[in-house]
């Protein structure tokens, strides 16, 4: 059987042949639920920027490290972002709760660079403990992160890996002995496809089989 046939009614697309929008359009659309950072970072002179991204996800637990995906602007200035961990090291990553989807949404607006995005957007910056960025008090659990290494992807893409140095969760999302997180609590949302978004309050158990147990149910 040629391994190159398909059923009818799918659709290919050779990624070689597309434009960098219409690849983009794919993956958003597919690559889904992807969580949300709302990343909170600091000039050199310690003026505070916040700015969601859902290219973003952990990597690895030992070392802990979270990757980020940060595009330049389209002239291929860096972003306030990008620009900033570049100069500082540093950057905090805030988990977007449904409670402040709306003020992360502000916080994508562009603004001119003076503009306070955490102001516009009703939320709150407090101190961080192990670096110079501020975490988000409304926020249900944020990272203090230092920059690991930075992959360049291309002219205008950066690819940002950082070690977690320490988190803060509100009271009631973590089980503090347990190290259990409460997921309705965090109530987190992610990103879907175009404006699309969604949240994790519908869920279910799924026990990985061990060999015996798979074997048992071949055998049924």
């Amino acid at each position: 059987m040629d391994s190159s046939a398909h059923a009818p009614g799918d659709v290919t697309f050779d990624f070689r042949a597309l434009s960098a929008r219409d690849k983009y359009k794919l993956l958003i659309g597919t690559v889904v639920p992807r969580p949300i950072a709302l990343v909170t970072t600091v000039d050199p002179q310690g003026k505070i920027n916040a700015a969601p991204f859902s290219f973003f996800n952990c990597l690895s637990a030992d070392p802990p490290i979270l990757a980020l995906g940060v595009e330049n602007h389209p002239d291929m200035r860096f972003k306030d972002t990008g620009l900033n961990i570049r100069l500082t090291e540093v950057f905090t990553v805030n988990i977007v709760s449904h409670a402040i989807a709306e003020a992360m949404h502000v916080c994508a607006v562009p603004f001119a660079p003076e503009h306070d995005e955490l102001e516009a957007a009703g939320l709150t910056a407090m101190p961080g403990k192990t670096v110079a960025s501020p975490w988000i008090k409304e926020a249900p659990a944020a990272f203090e992160c230092r920059r690991h290494i930075t992959l360049e992807l291309g002219k205008s893409r950066q690819i940002i890996m950082g070690e977690i140095l320490f988190a803060h969760y509100h009271s009631d999302v973590v089980d503090a002995e347990r190290l259990h997180i409460d997921p309705a609590k965090l109530d987190a949302i992610a990103r879907l496809g175009g404006s699309t978004c969604a949240t994790i309050r519908d869920r279910f158990d799924m026990e990985t089989p061990t060999l015996d147990d798979y074997w048992s149910q071949r055998k049924l």
